[in-house]
């Protein structure tokens, strides 16, 4: 099962499930089982099995506005540097934990919608990621136990203003700008994919494969991520971990290949979905 998180020209944000070309709106404008996609976690209406979603009403996908899964979550939290081959092109040595920075929530746009590169920045880069969401409060989460707490998988892409990301040792700026968060289009709750590490990331430009590599390559895993993370900081339903980008990155390939507007950039992470975002000049 996908669900999504869209709007309809005329109505406000809502949620539902995604079949084929068709969306199923169970939010506001629909069956109401919830507000949004973290109320339906919350209240576990998402990822029911005996949700009856073919009974909502149904739009097509090429009329609906994409929004990102969790439009509002508390917590973003993003792991840096996070795949050997990462590390490797930017000439960092393994760190002794994960490297976690946070992003604001109203940096981040859908599937289909523009990303912005910022008029006071001519460093625009790609950075393709699998993404989770919290399904549950999470504090001091054994590694163990983990997996217990996650609602589903999406694909994520932490667009980076690297000469403001690079400006000083913390990155938080290069991070944040608007429009930059890509997320979407599906969450996928973990029962439908079976073994997260079989999973391979993509990410292309232009048609253009850039970044290719196996989840089973990332150096902390989603266990040590989220035991990690649930240490210093409680976690909330519909919290959001970004697990980080492979080698392939624009600004580290030789010679640099950063975005312009008009690029497509597309990241794919397989059984979960292809977000597509077209890079316009802010």
């Amino acid at each position: 099962m996908k669900y999504s998180s869209f709007e309809v020209a005329g109505t406000g944000p809502t949620w539902g499930v995604a079949q084929d070309d068709e969306l199923f709106d169970l939010g506001p404008s629909g069956l109401n089982l919830a507000q949004s996609l973290r109320g339906a976690i919350v209240n576990s209406t998402y990822a029911n099995p005996e949700l009856a979603w073919q009974d909502a009403p149904r739009v097509s996908a090429s009329d609906v506005t994409f929004l990102p899964p969790i439009p509002d979550p508390g917590k973003i939290l993003c792991i840096g540097m996070n795949y050997t081959s990462h590390q490797a092109e930017t000439g960092r040595d393994r760190v002794p934990a994960p490297t976690v920075f946070t992003r604001f929530a109203d940096s981040q746009m859908g599937h289909l919608q523009p990303a912005v590169r910022p008029l006071a920045n001519s460093l625009f880069d790609y950075e393709g990621e699998l993404a989770l969401v919290i399904s549950k409060p999470a504090y001091r989460v054994d590694q163990a136990d983990a997996f217990d707490f996650i609602a589903g998988y999406s694909v994520y892409n932490d667009f980076s203003v690297r000469d403001w990301q690079r400006a000083t040792s913390q990155w938080t700026p290069g991070k944040n700008f608007p429009s930059t968060g890509a997320f979407g289009p599906y969450l996928v709750p973990p029962g439908d994919l079976g073994d997260i590490a079989l999973l391979r990331l993509e990410t292309s430009v232009n048609g253009e494969v850039r970044q290719s590599a196996s989840i089973a390559d990332l150096t902390f895993t989603i266990p040590e991520i989220i035991a990690h993370v649930s240490t210093f900081t409680p976690l909330s339903p519909g919290d959001v971990i970004v697990t980080g980008t492979p080698g392939g990155v624009g600004f580290y390939r030789d010679p640099q290949s950063l975005l312009s507007a008009g690029d497509l950039v597309e990241v794919a992470v397989s059984d979960i979905g292809v977000l597509s975002n077209t890079v316009v000049q802010g």
